[in-house]
């Protein structure tokens, strides 16, 4: 799933929410409305998984300044939206996007702490 440019740079700013919860029923327009009191926002996510065509059940809302985001946390975690309630929080930054997970050397190490990369067995 490709974001915005505006989510994955202000993540580090704190001015991203993430809105989990989210019925089916709510739209992008729906959920600006909700958060709009709280200060200006840049964009807002509602991410859909392709197979089904439906919402995957959350969202994230690019705010302007960061403490709109925290005024819009303090207000709307554990709310209601459209019948169901909705749990907020600082969105996290996306780690590893465009990486591969064997790329990281702590990939290759396993519980016990050894090196997992190939040896050769006829020591």
């Amino acid at each position: 799933m490709d974001l915005p440019e505006s989510l994955t740079k202000g993540v580090n700013k704190k001015n991203v929410l993430y809105v989990g919860g989210i019925s089916d029923d709510v739209t992008v327009d729906i959920l600006r409305a909700a958060f709009i009191p709280f200060g200006n926002i840049n964009d807002v996510i509602l991410p859909m998984d392709h197979k089904t065509q439906k919402l995957k059940g959350f969202g994230f809302i690019d705010f302007e300044l960061p403490e709109d985001a925290a005024d819009a946390l303090d207000n709307m975690h554990e709310s209601e939206i459209f019948g169901r309630v909705i749990k907020c929080s600082i969105a996290k930054p996306i780690k590893n996007l465009n990486k591969a997970v064997w790329s990281s050397d702590d990939y290759h190490v396993n519980e016990d702490g050894n090196d997992n990369k190939n040896t050769d067995a006829d020591d």
